[in-house]
């Protein structure tokens, strides 16, 4: 071989020495990154199943990751904690045969909010521990469950706390004691009319004005709230109008004179479908108020003393499953779509996330915050049940939905905070967070112009002395009410307008009217309301108001 030949093959092998260096840097960075990803899945895929071990309460509890496991050593892990949960998934499902099973019969409806009572872990687990719940679908006839928990042939029963009370001051009777809040409705729930009659709720004080709502509904108690709450003395004691279910009073509402004075009440979805007619609006919705829409557990009182072990596993597997789904990525709407499908009433993605929203679970540290077992995390001021269940019942005697207080004035002999107790004193579920309402933004002088009013308050008249702003001890009393009352409806700013004189000088009128509306801020703030929610005016004499020499209080809002 010659020299130059010699040149030429060593020339040619350094590069194909070089290209093997490449191939297999590659191949080695690509293994390196195969690796690095596979060991980042079998850690994300531990950690997975950590928690919902975790969750579900699996013994002994998972072991920690040793520092610096390999792909292998974590997978290995993972597939022994894999077991171990469907072992216990196995065992929950298939009781032995020699374990004593207890059947309990559970009255709800098909409300999306009872979802996780419907859910097949929920029913799983109870199985592993010897409890059956046989759900009954009494289509919401809420007499006929009453009824049937009275008896004790339903010992379980869900109601709304407004439902519970009717019933129990039509029998005079309180069979039934709540022992867990599931949910409150965030404007599932709608009042809706055409803007062309109804601009807004003081379009209601009118003696022809009608509200269309089906009876024994969430959006007849929404309804209640607003006849109760607002202003609205020209509005006849009468003013319901029957409708079947929600599907009635949208097809009333397709069918109305768009200027005729009528409001309807209703519910998701038709809330929606109703506000795609030209001219329909949201009057009110149940996302603007709190503690008067909510559902609750409710166990017979003999089955309760008898059973309260079974009561206990019941509530515990309940918050161990929403905790559960409010740790997944999908959480709540998966639950509500599983749960509509096997009801046969599918929902879409869209229509499943209006009802998430729609809908605000009570978890256990909200539960332990409503009665009063532990203060609202962070210092939060969260509605005791004892008050819900006040104010819910002087709304249902002012509209005359129960001519008298079934609990006698004392609400906590509706409820037992026993079993929640228990499970705070165990410290249960410590890593959950209170939902806490977002403080109204501080608004300049432009921004308040454009608000849209929302109604005036039924507040009782403020007294000064004689032509002056100082308030009496009485108009002081009124004012502390109205602060207890604002802090069920946090989504509204309130204007507090000082209402001049239609005699006598108007300058003076109304320096005075502003005056009146200033003192009357001043003291709100005082008691705590925020300055950003408040505005005092001074307005020209006003037929509408009804209240010239006083001050009147109008909730106003954004634009939905």
């Amino acid at each position: 071989m010659n020299q130059s030949n010699s040149g030429r093959w060593l020339a040619t092998a350094a590069v194909w020495l070089a290209l093997l260096g490449v191939v297999v840097g590659g191949y080695k960075t690509v293994i390196w990154w195969q690796n690095r990803n596979q060991h980042q899945v079998q850690v994300e895929r531990y950690e997975a199943l950590v928690q919902r071990a975790t969750q579900l309460g699996v013994r002994p509890a998972p072991e920690a990751l040793p520092p610096g496991a390999n792909v292998a050593a974590v997978s290995s892990l993972a597939d022994k904690l894999e077991r171990r949960i469907a072992e216990w998934a196995t065992t929950a499902a298939t009781a032995p045969p020699d374990a004593p099973r207890q059947r309990v019969k559970l009255a709800l409806d098909s409300f999306s909010g009872y979802c996780l009572l419907r859910s097949a872990d929920f029913h799983r687990e109870l199985i592993g521990q010897g409890i059956e719940i046989d759900l009954v679908d009494d289509k919401a006839d809420y007499a006929a469950r009453f009824k049937a928990l009275q008896s004790g042939q339903m010992p379980i029963a869900v109601f709304t706390v407004d439902a519970l009370l009717k019933a129990s001051a039509a029998a005079n009777d309180l069979p039934g004691t709540i022992v867990l809040l599931i949910d409150e409705t965030r404007g599932a729930d709608a009042m809706i009319a055409y803007k062309k009659a109804m601009p807004d709720l003081d379009a209601l004080n009118r003696p022809d004005a009608r509200i269309v709502a089906a009876r024994d509904s969430p959006s007849e108690t929404l309804a209640r709230v607003v006849t109760s709450q607002f202003n609205l003395p020209r509005l006849p004691k009468d003013c319901w109008v029957d409708a079947r279910d929600a599907a009635d009073v949208y097809q009333r509402f397709l069918t109305a004179v768009p200027g005729a004075p009528l409001a309807f009440a209703l519910w998701e979805p038709y809330v929606s479908k109703a506000l795609e007619i030209p001219d329909s609006h949201v009057l009110i919705d149940s996302s603007r108020f709190r503690g008067y829409i909510v559902d609750v557990l409710v166990v017979q009182r003999r089955f309760l003393v008898e059973n309260e072990k079974v009561v206990d596993v019941v509530v515990r597997a309940y918050l161990r499953e929403l905790f559960r789904r409010g740790h997944e990525a999908a959480g709540m709407a998966k639950a509500v779509t599983v749960d509509a499908q096997q009801l046969g009433q599918p929902l879409s993605d869209e229509q499943a996330g209006k009802l998430v929203k729609g809908i605000a679970w009570k978890n256990t540290q909200e539960n332990y915050a409503h009665l009063g077992v532990r203060p609202g995390a962070g210092g939060q001021s969260v509605q005791h049940l004892a008050d819900m269940i006040r104010n819910i019942t002087s709304v249902l005697i002012k509209t005359q939905a129960m001519t008298q207080d079934p609990t006698g004035g004392r609400p906590e002999g509706l409820y037992s905070d026993k079993i929640l107790r228990r499970l705070s004193e165990e410290n249960y579920h410590p890593e959950e967070t209170i939902e806490a309402d977002k403080e109204l933004d501080e608004l300049a002088d432009d921004q308040w112009q454009k608000l849209q009013p929302v109604g005036t308050l039924q507040v009782d008249p403020l007294v000064f002395a004689r032509g002056t702003a100082v308030m009496t001890d009485q108009s002081k009393h009124v004012l502390a009410n109205l602060f207890e009352n604002l802090k069920t409806w946090p989504r509204y700013y309130l204007e507090v307008r000082g209402n001049a004189r239609k005699d006598g000088d108007p300058e003076a009128n109304r320096r005075l009217a502003e005056a009146r509306a200033n003192e009357a801020v001043k003291s709100l703030i005082e008691l705590g309301v925020p300055r950003s929610r408040l505005r005092p005016v001074g307005v020209a004499p006003s037929d509408r108001s009804g209240q010239a020499q006083s001050v009147s209080f109008v909730y106003l809002q954004k634009a939905y």
